[in-house]
């Protein structure tokens, strides 16, 4: 048996899903100031009666992370920056406190000027007087020689709780991108680590033998353990599981849209013949472009629970959420009360949806019925004009699936597939404001969690040749090993492919043959003189996500 867990803003769902159907599933609120308990709650209730031994893998999504960035509440971090010349790195100082190292590594990845021990002495003391115990790394070259980092590594590692080295988070250069991501990676970790040992040990308290994995932007999996070391990768895997839910729920292979309507935001996507799109470069989280590898997923303000005024005479929606609806005891009518109030809901105190619907349609002259009516046509156009404004942008540039680049090519969604709880009642307003049909699946209330248990983990990896030089290397696994003159691309491709699989295997990958693909390949002679020395081999692999498919579907990729 699988079981998936997706906590986000507003609710915690769960799902068990046995010989590929979904038995049982469970929906708890979230509760903001203990995560855990919620955690626990839709657990318990899933486990309750049920045979630890035939639980078979847990996979979960939630917002921490996330929330943490959101919420400013993150660990204070020491950021050590290598820039080498040629570069201010003035713009890069995103830490509570940073300091620009001397030494350099070139682009081929020798070492030009040696780092500065007493620099990183007078680091230290830096770091102390600010109370810092979690560091980042960052070298600009150091994909193509980490040793500088590691040098960090030797001499700082057993002073401080946690240090992220930048040329273990992707293979890629893109030194900016690689500096926030080590950033957020030591911002978050301290957050990460106590919500992974809390999972941890109320897994072994129910006697489960297995190690829970949690889900990443991807859409692939990690195991809780693993994620320890790359936390920044578990942030946005909600949206991911929406994504992976609703390709499992509702397979289809044209061009759609995929709404996830939940209580604080709705989280908006696109596939392209069936497949969803992906973010080529990383996301941005805040002001700080990463290099985390993720769907193309926009966030917008409006959920079940945002709250409803009239601004200028007109009626406005989120994207504040100022609690609960007003028909469960929160200040301000919301379209979760339009929906109780038009009697499509049956929840809480209808009166009290009533009164707060009618307070806000009566000083514009709107009974309670049209305020209703107004409230959710305002709601889901409001969602419908944002899908507008981003096919627009997409169809500005090249589009990015996960399986390739469609140039030429416009995004034309032929129908939209909502889940969330309030997608079935919000449906046929969907359908009015997009123009579009709109297929709500049957489990669509819990299709995050869906999601969630039928992933596959999923990883990358950056492979370097330097014939000239004999080295080959996999920064981002620390794996280095000697190469000969006559390396060929051919076979760097296949030890980039042998290595990605044992690492996807040491994940915990337990499906058929994964499908892996080369997203990156350059190979070019290096040339002193008159005479080729050498040649320069970068590639780049990964494998596609992918679903263990539910009873009576074919799906099985994404």
């Amino acid at each position: 048996m699988l079981i998936g867990l997706d906590m986000g803003g507003t609710h915690t769902d769960a799902v068990l899903i046995s010989e590929g159907e979904v038995v049982e599933h469970v929906k708890v609120l979230t509760d903001p100031a203990d995560f855990l308990a919620s955690i626990e709650q839709a657990l318990n209730t899933l486990l309750k009666h049920r045979d630890p031994a035939a639980i078979r893998r847990i996979n979960l999504s939630t917002t921490v992370c996330t929330n943490a960035i959101v919420e400013g509440k993150t660990e204070p971090v020491g950021l050590l920056l290598i820039p080498g010349p040629g570069l201010n790195p003035s713009f890069l100082t995103c830490a509570k406190v940073t300091v620009i190292l001397q030494g350099s590594i070139d682009h081929r990845g020798r070492e030009t000027s040696p780092l500065k021990r007493e620099e990183l002495e007078s680091a230290r003391r830096q770091f102390q007087d600010n109370g810092i115990r979690c560091l980042a790394a960052v070298g600009k070259f150091s994909v193509r020689n980490p040793a500088h980092e590691l040098e960090i590594a030797h001499l700082l590692e057993g002073s401080y709780d946690f240090i992220t080295l930048g040329h273990r988070l992707s293979g890629r250069l893109a030194f900016p991108r690689r500096v926030y991501t080590a950033y957020l990676n030591s911002s978050v970790w301290r957050v990460y680590s106590r919500f992974a040992g809390a999972v941890r040990s109320y897994v072994e308290s129910k006697g489960l033998k297995i190690e829970p994995f949690i889900l990443k932007a991807d859409g692939g999996t990690l195991t809780l353990a693993s994620a320890v070391n790359t936390p920044v990768e578990t942030i946005l895997s909600g949206p991911a599981a929406s994504i992976m839910g609703a390709l499992a729920l509702a397979p289809v292979e044209d061009d759609f849209v995929i709404l996830d309507i939940g209580g604080t935001t709705t989280d908006i996507a696109f596939c392209a013949g069936g497949v969803p799109l992906f973010e080529p470069q990383g996301i941005r989280l805040g002001p700080y472009p990463t290099l985390v590898r993720s769907f193309f997923v926009h966030s917008v303000g409006l959920g079940g629970d945002s709250s409803i005024r009239i601004v200028d005479g007109r009626m406005a929606i989120g994207p504040q959420r100022q609690g609960p609806p007003a028909a469960l005891g929160g200040p301000a009518p919301t379209p979760t009360d339009a929906l109780i109030t038009l009697g499509l809901l049956q929840l809480g105190d209808r009166g009290r949806a009533e009164r707060a619907i009618e307070s806000l349609g009566k000083p514009v002259g709107l009974s309670i019925r049209e305020t209703a009516q107004s409230a959710l046509d305002e709601f889901t156009a409001g969602i419908a004009r944002t899908v507008n404004q981003l096919l627009h942008y997409l169809n500005s540039r090249p589009v990015y699936t996960i399986r390739e680049v469609l140039t030429e090519r416009k995004l034309e969604p032929r129908r939209v597939i909502a889940v969330g709880a309030p997608a079935p009642l919000l449906k046929p307003f969907l359908e009015k404001a997009s123009g579009l049909p709109v297929e709500v699946p049957s489990l669509a209330g819990v299709a995050n969690a869906v999601g969630a248990a039928l992933s596959h983990p999923t990883a990358t990896l950056a492979l370097f040749a330097d014939t000239e030089r004999g080295v080959l290397t996999a920064p981002e696994i620390g794996w280095q090993e000697r190469i000969d003159r006559s390396f060929s691309l051919e076979q760097a491709r296949r030890r980039a492919f042998a290595l990605l699989e044992q690492r996807l295997r040491e994940l915990g990958y337990t499906g058929g043959v994964p499908e892996l693909e080369v997203i990156e390949e350059q190979a070019f002679n290096m040339v002193r003189g008159f005479y080729t020395v050498g040649r320069n081999i970068r590639l780049k692999v990964q494998n596609r996500p992918s679903l263990i498919g539910l009873k009576g579907g074919t799906y099985d990729h994404a």
